[in-house]
């Protein structure tokens, strides 16, 4: 009898860890759909798709003399007074300045005049060849000083991007959605890559103005631009919003934009800035709000409707559960 207690103790002391392990250990199956969980997340969140540019917007006009349509209440305010006012008012003076030489040359040729006239002085020509101009600076600096005002009185922003450019191209944080920084290089053409390395493709843009890291900007919003540089002077420009602002070294300049257009703009680099200064373009892409966030984070920024969700107790971690932060790098290419 002392036997058989002795035994039946034995056994009790030894089930008693495998029963422990048992409910440790995670189901066969709940581990598996654990494990498959990542994958299907992962391919649940595909990455943002840019659109194609618009060969009717955006882009260089073929010719070369043509202002590009303009997507912003400033560009088509100065689109107008380029247009309406500065090119007819020069084109009147050219045709009055021809006209009066060819009437010089035939009225007062030598066969006509044997006798040359000794006039020296005439009242009437003197007021007419001094007021005449400033009545016409009068009428040009009218408009042109509103829209100099209207530069340089910025709205309060919705969306602040700090732009720095570098020998050859250019880097993009936007402080207000993370604090993310983009690197944006100008895309080679085919025949300049090695076999495998991505190239430019009609989908991109034109050529010399298409990037791998097109910035990106919500319609209809008030965008901030902080500007400065690295090493040199650069100058970041896009001819559709009307808006140009030098990047120095070592000073931070601002300038602002609103564009009312979806779309994708094109622009370069305007200011002398080295051997490769006509190598580092710049695009934007211009989306609605919700595209707007799926690509802030898709860069791993936030949106201001995330602070919220961010500043809420996060959930209990599951047991045995590790996770690492997933890391991007990223950095100019030798252009």
């Amino acid at each position: 009898m002392k036997t058989l207690k002795t035994m039946f103790l034995a056994l009790t002391l030894a089930a008693a860890p495998a029963a422990a392990l048992a409910q440790d250990a995670p189901a066969p199956a709940t581990a598996a759909a654990a494990t498959a969980s990542a994958p299907a997340a992962e391919a649940a969140a595909p990455a943002f798709q840019h659109v194609a540019p618009d060969a009717e917007i955006g882009q260089p006009i073929p010719g070369g003399w043509k202002l590009q349509p303009q997507v912003t209440e400033l560009g088509e305010d100065a689109q107008w007074l380029h247009n309406g006012v500065l090119v007819p008012i020069i084109t009147a003076i050219c045709l009055l300045v021809l006209a009066l030489m060819i009437w010089v040359m035939i009225r007062y040729r030598a066969k006509a005049n044997p006798v040359p006239s000794k006039t020296s002085h005439n009242t009437f020509i003197e007021v007419v060849w001094t007021l005449v101009p400033v009545l016409i600076l009068l009428v040009i600096a009218v408009p042109s000083i509103r829209l100099l005002a209207a530069q340089y009185d910025q709205p309060k922003a919705d969306v602040t991007i700090k732009v720095i450019g570098n020998q050859w191209y250019w880097t993009y944080q936007y402080p207000d959605n993370g604090d993310f920084e983009i690197v944006s290089n100008m895309l080679k053409e085919k025949d300049e890559v090695k076999p495998g390395d991505r190239f430019r493709t009609d989908a991109d843009g034109p050529r010399l103005l298409a990037v791998d890291e097109r910035i990106v900007v919500p319609v209809g919003k008030v965008v901030k631009l902080i500007v400065t540089s690295n090493d040199v002077i650069h100058s970041w420009a896009i001819p559709a919003f009307w808006t140009k602002m030098d990047a120095v070294p070592g000073r931070l300049n601002e300038t602002w934009f609103k564009a009312d257009r979806p779309g994708v703009y094109f622009g370069q680099c305007s200011e002398l800035c080295g051997a490769r200064h006509a190598f580092m373009p710049i695009a934007v892409e211009v989306v609605s709000d919700q595209r707007f966030a799926e690509w802030v984070r898709s860069k791993g920024g936030t949106m201001p409707g995330d602070e919220s969700a961010e500043a809420a107790p996060a959930a209990a971690p599951l047991d045995n559960a590790t996770a690492e932060p997933a890391t991007s790098s990223q950095g100019a290419t030798q252009n």
